[in-house]
Formats: C-alpha cells, sequence, structure tokens
C-alpha cells in the first residue's frame, strides 16, 4: 500500500515537473513577437486604470454634489467618465488585438512543428501510434493552447503591473494600512484562489483529457473496422464500451465545470469580503481622525471597481489546467 502511494506522489510529481516544462517551452515560442506582447500589456494596465477611474470620478462627482468634498465642476467629472470610457473601449479592442494576433501565429507555428513530427513517424510508425489521441492532439489539444497565449499571458502581466499601481495610489492617497488590505485581497484572489484550484481540478483536467482521446480511438477503431463489427455481430458490445467513455468523459467534464462554479462562488465573496474590510477600516481611520471621510469612500470604490484583472486570473486556476493537461499531451505524444 505505501508503495503504491509512492508511486502516485512520484507520477504526480512527474506529471507537475513536465506541465512546467511545457509551459516554459510555451512562453519560449512568444520571443518573436515580443513586442506585440508588450504592447498588449501596455493596453491591458491603461485600460484597466480607466475601467476604474471611471467609478473613482463618479465617487467624486457624488461626493461634489452631496457636499463632502471640495465642489468639482460637473463637466469636467462627467467629461472625464466619458473620455476613460471610450479610452477604455479602444485599449481593451488593442489588448485583444495583440493577443489574439500572437495566439493564433503561434499556434500555426505548433500545427507546422506537429505536423512536421508526424511527417518523420509516417507511415510506419503511425500504424502503432494511438490514433485517436494523435487525432486529439492535433485538433482540440492545441486549440486548447489559445487559452495559454490570449488569455494567461499578458493577463498575468497586467494584473501584477496593474496591482502594484492601485497599491500605491491607495497608499499615496490615504494610508499605508489600507495599501496593505488592498495588496492582502489582490494576492488572495489573483495567486491563492486560482492555485488552490489549479490542484483541485488538475485531476479531473487530465483524466477529461485522456478520455477524449480514448474516445476517438474508440470511434476511428470502429469505423476502421465496421466490416468487422458487421461480420461478427459485435455492434452491441461496440456502442456500450462507446457509451461508457462517452459517460465517464461527461463525468469528468462536469466534475471541471463544477470546479469552475466554486472558483467563482469563492472569488465573488472574497471580494465582497475585501470590500467590507475596506469599508469598515477606511472610515475607521476617518473616525480616528487619520484619514478624511470622502478619502475612506474613495478609497473603498476604488478597490472594489479594481479586481478585473485579478478576477481574469482567478479564472485561470480550472481553465488552465485543461490547457496544461492538452500541453502535456503533446508533449507525450510527440516527445518518444
Amino acid at each position: 500500500m505505501k508503495t503504491e502511494v509512492k508511486n502516485n506522489a512520484t507520477t504526480a510529481r512527474t506529471s507537475r515537473r513536465g506541465a512546467f516544462t511545457v509551459m516554459l517551452r510555451l512562453v519560449g515560442l512568444v520571443r518573436p513577437l515580443a513586442g506585440y506582447m508588450i504592447l498588449a500589456i501596455l493596453m491591458g494596465v491603461l485600460g484597466n486604470l480607466a475601467a476604474t477611474f471611471i467609478s473613482i470620478f463618479g465617487a467624486y462627482a457624488l461626493l461634489s454634489a452631496t457636499g463632502f468634498a471640495s465642489s468639482s465642476p460637473m463637466v469636467l467629472l462627467f467629461g472625464g467618465m466619458l473620455l476613460f470610457a471610450l479610452v477604455r473601449g479602444l485599449l481593451r479592442y488593442a489588448e485583444q488585438e495583440c493577443n489574439h494576433f500572437i495566439a493564433f501565429k503561434l499556434l500555426a507555428l505548433i500545427r507546422d512543428r506537429v505536423f512536421t513530427a508526424l511527417r518523420k513517424l509516417a507511415p510506419a510508425k503511425l500504424e502503432v501510434k494511438n490514433k485517436g489521441n494523435l487525432m486529439s492532439v492535433i485538433t482540440s489539444d492545441i486549440e486548447l493552447l489559445e487559452v495559454f497565449y490570449a488569455h494567461t499571458i499578458s493577463p498575468i502581466c497586467i494584473a501584477a503591473v496593474f496591482c502594484i499601481v492601485m497599491v500605491w495610489f491607495i497608499v499615496g492617497s490615504t494610508n499605508w494600512i489600507l495599501g496593505l488590505i488592498a495588496l492582502v485581497s489582490y494576492l488572495i484572489v489573483g495567486v491563492v484562489i486560482p492555485l488552490n484550484m489549479s490542484k483541485r481540478s488538475e485531476q479531473d483536467s487530465a483524466e477529461a483529457r485522456d478520455l477524449a482521446g480514448k474516445l476517438s480511438t474508440v470511434t476511428l477503431d470502429n469505423l476502421r473496422g465496421l466490416d468487422e463489427i458487421l461480420q461478427y455481430n459485435t455492434g452491441k458490445q461496440m456502442i456500450e464500451q462507446t457509451s461508457q467513455l462517452a459517460d465517464q468523459l461527461s463525468d469528468r467534464q462536469q466534475a471541471v465545470k463544477k470546479a469552475f462554479g466554486v472558483d467563482d462562488a469563492v472569488t465573488s465573496t472574497v471580494i465582497l469580503l475585501a470590500g467590507l474590510v475596506m469599508f469598515f477600516s477606511s472610515f475607521y481611520l476617518a473616525h480616528t481622525q487619520q484619514i478624511l471621510m470622502n478619502e475612506a469612500f474613495i478609497v473603498t470604490i476604488a478597490l472594489m471597481s479594481s479586481f478585473g484583472p485579478v478576477v481574469a486570473l482567478a479564472a485561470l486556476g480550472t481553465t488552465l489546467t485543461s490547457t496544461f493537461a492538452a500541453g502535456n499531451r503533446s508533449e507525450e505524444r510527440f516527445s518518444r
């Protein structure tokens, strides 16, 4: 029993090392398109800052209208909100354009390498390969890598830079304690939750990708051996085998979707709690006259409207497990 547990642990460590190695190789492919990646990160940071300052300007306008802050020209405040809204749309488009340009360029490169490897294996070695798994690697597994290139690399960099700017803004305009609260909130949502959810759904995602490959193999074998199936009247067994694999795949996919739902619920709860902690902490500091009351209101609004980039990272905890499972399978199939 101990030996079996030890072997399972060793296999898990090997799988994680393989995923990390694959991730480094995937990142290395971005080097020729580094300029587009830097541009995407810059557009993303500026776009998220524009989105956040729409709420901040709105808070200033509300305080000014109710007399809790020095009167500011409403035309200037609402004009700034309109300008930020327009700029946000343009920057978001530019960011996504750069990210998807990088993703589809690199997917074309990866497909070229995959088919080069297939040509080296053909024709004799392909006969002993698992054709269904090869088909799954060539199609769905490579498509999953689009998530990594378009929605992972630049969002991580954007979230890191954006959080640094927002913490600096909160500390500079109010108190270091509130900046620390914001930093801890960002780390929990953007780092702790994704890592925890990734560990919880890693096995289900890997099993789902393997079952998808097995189902493709069985389907292709049944189509190729259709004459034998009709000759020996084994259609019922073929249908049962296919249905069993399909049910297992559906169960694994449901488990991954359930993990995604739990991830979303936990993230929303943490954001709400972070907002409450910031609210009570800031108004306590205002009550003790360490900051102004209007600053307490502004910093609470600033935090609650600034979770966009880190929420994108929280969703990666479950999304990337399928991507890394696909990367692992591709690495295993074409490194032998």
